[in-house]
């Protein structure tokens, strides 16, 4: 398996790894600091530095699977094209460090923090998530009309009341408890070691602004979102509304 340390601290940006094993479909580390696409969340890019002081550029970031296609535990860093000299170069046990492009995920981070935010402001089920460095967006289960303007200004406040955010985690029973917990309809949080990763925003009981399962990196407090606007709002279906995020730029 590999050891996935963004789980623990999104704000690492390199670490000293092994190469497990490479294939076709890219490289596997013993641990790694690059996040795999999931929860709708972009996979990192960045670089694997080599000991010879090459580097091996990482176009992608992905869950391995098996032979049937189900997800596994290791995490494959996918190589930009054009680098096949150097990929044969390579062999299981070689000594890397994997640096990701800090600037493209901090952007991941903020914006993934703020699609739990706008989850507290429509409080509907979620049926549809994407998030990258440019954009994110959340479709929501409802047919109502939302207003983009309302919702900026919700962001803006919830943004620049500082909130912190905790990572924890609760057992498979809680969870079972307290279905409500999972916002997505199309993602469900992963399951099978007995606990599940959650995040919270703001404080306990009254003061808490968001708490659900997500296996994402997160900003530790809202204030370092920054200015993150409602770019659109539109209706994908009868009962799909999607709003779309976008960064404050002059």
């Amino acid at each position: 398996m590999t050891d996935d340390l963004f789980r623990a601290d999104a704000y690492l940006q390199e670490c000293a790894s092994r190469i497990v094993r490479l294939d076709e479909a890219g490289v596997v580390l013993d641990r790694t600091v690059f996040y795999p696409l999931g929860g709708g969340q972009a996979g990192d890019t960045g670089t694997l530095l080599l000991a010879d002081g090459r580097t091996l550029a990482i176009a992608d970031t992905r869950k391995a699977k098996d032979a049937e296609g189900k997800p596994t535990d290791e995490i494959l860093h996918v190589p930009a094209p054009g680098q096949e000299a150097l990929l044969a170069a390579l062999s299981a046990g070689d000594a890397v460090t994997a640096r990701i492009d800090w600037e493209r995920r901090h952007r991941l981070m903020r914006f993934h923090t703020a699609t739990h935010l706008l989850c507290h402001l429509v409080a509907q089920p979620v049926n549809g998530c994407s998030i990258t460095p440019d954009y994110a967006r959340l479709d929501f289960h409802m047919t109502d009309p939302l207003d983009k303007d309302a919702l900026t200004a919700g962001l803006a406040q919830l943004v620049g009341a500082a909130h912190p955010l905790a990572v924890g985690a609760i057992s498979d029973a809680e969870l079972d408890a307290n279905p409500s917990l999972v916002k997505s309809m199309s993602v469900q949080p992963p399951r099978g070691t007995g606990t599940v990763r959650t995040i919270r925003i703001g404080g306990e009981a009254d003061a808490q602004i968001d708490f659900q399962p997500c296996g994402g990196t997160h900003v530790a407090n809202t204030a370092e979102i920054g200015a993150v606007v409602v770019t659109k709002i539109e209706k994908k279906s009868a009962s799909t509304r999607r709003v779309v995020l976008g960064w404050n730029t002059p």
